[in-house]
């Protein structure tokens, strides 16, 4: 009896997750076409370039964007976490166009969220409870906006990590000491990806994390996990530490005031209760100030109305119980925890945004629909939980007929829930392309010039507006430039004068940018200045008379290397403690 209820058990579960599996395949179907779509941050095949020429390059980090900035290059990669391009290069390894890697991209993150969401909420509700918080999380309004209008890479692929965040800490705090281990290393993997996919989430998320995470160590009596959860967070940390650590303590070296100024300053854009509840309204346009937006924010019919139901029925629950067991906390917690990203996006939070300044760098308030999406995506899977707890303790033909009517009432709600919101689930529009049309004429212009503001190295008073076209200007002196080669970090070229002259490197200078020159046996460094007059904060040298092998290249601050080293110490550490973990577990068998 035992072997065959694991059997059908097993059965489900596979079902479920094909189940999820055409979920993800349908929401994300216009990856699969041929044509390309039309977003906001129209970035995406650019990034994958840069990453993959870093790549070959042997720039492991990528840090410096050569063909950025209008070809002056641009630190993109030390600030803007790179995660999702790694998952990109995979697809370009395999051999798919930069095209199809990016729309491949945007589709897993689609489809491997349902799966990480069902993971968390299945350990909740049962699977039939998973399989409903994976349908509402995958086709929530928002993830349509951030895919198919925004083109948000980064905070696409953040969904598919806070569930397990979650899953994990959970699993830590409650389960035996026996998997301790295996959880912690399943937390810090989880949270380092969170820190290598987007900054401005990990600020949002974080504080619902530690509230998740102190509400089972006061509900379960465990204390000493606080240790654990921190060792976890610092484990997290260093194995992104070569770009968090860099991407925080180097950002005085970049106009960072950019990012929330003019168009970026958070205040601008509040979402008002009739877009967040009640609009249809769907479009490609901007977000602007006021109410006459362009772009929708949603937060999904479904995804509301079922959670205020959830919710009311779990306190009336509660208030005959008279006791608040796991099933209560997790949809109260989610409930509310999804309703206070909603306040977060409306203009009556303004208070919090006005005592929290860093809040400012979030820029966009709508971007707390992402904790809205998980926490009552979270949620729904509870409905199934309650109806089935309605015949707990009861005679079997009841527990029968309940589970009967949970599966009638369920696969309604799906397909009802898909067909809602299927029409957000495309491009609003599309058209073909290529990768050599996109790499070439006006559209490379366009992309090697968008977001130079973001990241402009504070060198720079003003940012370039025109494409470079040589690495080297002779500004004064008698000099011949020839054999110019460059690589995504470094150039080389060779220097005949006369007498001494100035040269202009056409790169924008960012710590530590070195210039070399190499008369015979001798190899020199040349001191590096801007003068007053040069508004593009590029790199100029005073180069003796003579022939020289110059060579210029961006080496790493202390805080880079450091950085480095300390995530390749705590790779180093998760591979050992996982090879003795593995050995000993054989040695014993």
């Amino acid at each position: 009896m035992n072997k065959l209820t694991a059997f059908f058990d097993k059965a489900g579960n596979r079902l479920i997750l094909f189940l999820i599996l055409v979920v993800g395949l349908l929401a994300a179907r216009s990856m699969f076409g041929s044509d390309y779509f039309i977003m906001h941050d129209d970035l995406q095949m650019m990034r994958q370039l840069t990453m993959e020429k870093c790549f070959r390059d042997g720039q492991i980090p990528c840090r410096w964007s050569p063909d950025m900035g209008y070809g002056f290059g641009y630190p993109l990669f030390n600030f803007y976490p790179p995660l999702p391009y790694l998952v990109g290069q995979i697809f370009r390894i395999l051999g798919f166009a930069f095209m199809t890697t990016v729309k491949l991209t945007f589709a897993f993150s689609l489809i491997l969220s349902g799966f990480t969401m069902y993971l968390l909420a299945r350990r909740f509700f049962g699977k039939l409870g998973g399989f409903v918080s994976a349908v509402f999380y995958v086709w929530a309004p928002y993830r349509a906006v951030d895919v198919f209008v925004r083109g948000a890479m980064n905070e696409g692929w953040v969904f598919v990590f806070m569930p397990l965040i979650l899953l994990f800490s959970y699993l830590l705090i409650t389960e035996d000491v026996k998997q301790k281990f295996k959880n912690i290393v399943f937390l810090s993997l989880s949270y380092a990806a969170l820190f290598l996919t987007h900054n401005l989430i990990v600020v949002i998320f974080t504080p619902f994390f530690v509230l998740w995470s102190l509400i089972w160590i006061i509900k379960k009596k465990q204390p000493k996990m606080i240790l654990w959860l921190i060792v976890s967070g610092v484990w997290a940390l260093g194995m992104a530490a070569f770009f968090t650590i860099p991407a925080f303590f180097e950002n005085s070296l970049v106009h960072f005031e950019n990012l929330a100024s003019d168009y970026f300053e958070y205040f601008a854009h509040y979402v008002s209760l009739k877009q967040l509840l009640l609009s249809r309204f769907w479009g490609d346009g901007p977000s602007v100030f006021g109410t006459n937006d362009e772009m929708a924010f949603p937060v999904g019919h479904f995804h509301w109305i079922l959670s205020l139901t959830v919710l009311i029925f779990s306190l009336i629950r509660i208030i005959k119980k008279r006791k608040i067991d796991t099933l209560g906390t997790v949809i109260i917690f989610s409930v509310l925890t999804g309703w206070f990203g909603a306040f977060m996006t409306h203009q009556r939070s303004s208070p919090i945004w006005f005592a929290i300044p860093y809040l400012k760098y979030v820029q966009f308030p709508w971007r707390f629909l992402t904790i809205v999406v998980l926490g009552l995506s979270l949620s729904a899977g509870g409905l199934v939980s309650l109806i089935n707890n309605f015949s707990k303790d009861r005679n079997i033909f009841l527990k029968f007929t309940t589970r009967i009517f949970s599966l009638v009432l369920v696969i309604p709600l799906m397909i009802a829930v898909i067909i809602w919101n299927f029409g957000f689930f495309k491009p609003v529009r599309m058209g073909p392309t290529s990768d050599e049309e996109r790499f070439s004429g006006e559209a490379w212009r366009i992309q090697q010039g968008a977001g130079i503001r973001d990241y402009l190295p504070l060198t720079a008073d003003d940012d370039p507006d025109i494409q470079r076209k040589d690495l080297v200007d002779v500004m004064s002196g008698g000099v011949s430039i020839a054999g110019v080669k460059e690589g995504t970090y470094w150039a080389l070229l060779e220097a005949d004068s006369e007498n001494e002259a100035v040269i202009r490197i056409n790169t924008m200078f960012f710590p530590n940018w070195r210039v070399f020159y190499k008369e015979g046996s001798t190899s020199r460094e040349i001191p590096v200045f801007i003068p007053d007059e040069e508004n593009w904060g590029r790199i100029w040298i005073n180069l003796p008379a003579g022939k020289h092998l110059v060579y210029l290249q961006l080496f790493n601050t202390p805080i880079r290397t450091y950085s480095n080293i300390l995530s390749l110490i705590s790779a180093a550490i998760l591979i050992g403690l996982f090879l003795y973990s593995h050995l000993k577990t054989k040695c014993h068998f």
